[in-house]
């Protein structure tokens, strides 16, 4: 069983910063995890992408967020970090981290983590 725990969401005003972090734990050690990313989901909207990052660290990030929002992964590859910076009351919602693991390639989400921005 593998778990991807979330942890750095929280209330900030406009303009602020926060990390997020995921750490995909359980049964990982013979299990290779591919892409890890960031998706979010607005009250009333639909869960939209917010950053991707490959096993070759190459990263995709939404419109909405490039300049502000930085996807990284540690040299395990079962940790991935959201450095979000200059922070808009648009940026609210529900934070979930996403990873494939496996040989099928099979998608994990975690529990998700509450970013506010508001003053």
């Amino acid at each position: 069983q593998v778990q991807l725990v979330e942890s750095g969401g929280g209330l900030v005003q406009p303009g602020g910063s926060l990390r997020l972090s995921c750490a995909a734990s359980g049964s990982i050690s013979n299990i290779r995890i591919y892409d890890m990313g960031w998706y979010r989901q607005a009250p009333g909207k639909q869960r939209e992408m917010v950053a991707l990052i490959t096993t070759g660290d190459d990263t995709n990030t939404a419109d909405s967020v490039k300049g502000r929002f930085t996807i990284s992964r540690d040299k395990s590859k079962s940790t991935v970090f959201l450095q979000m910076n200059s922070l808009k009351p648009e940026d609210t919602g529900v934070y979930y981290c996403y990873a494939q693991i496996g040989r099928y390639l099979v998608g994990h989400w975690g529990q998700g983590t509450q970013v506010t921005v508001s003053s």
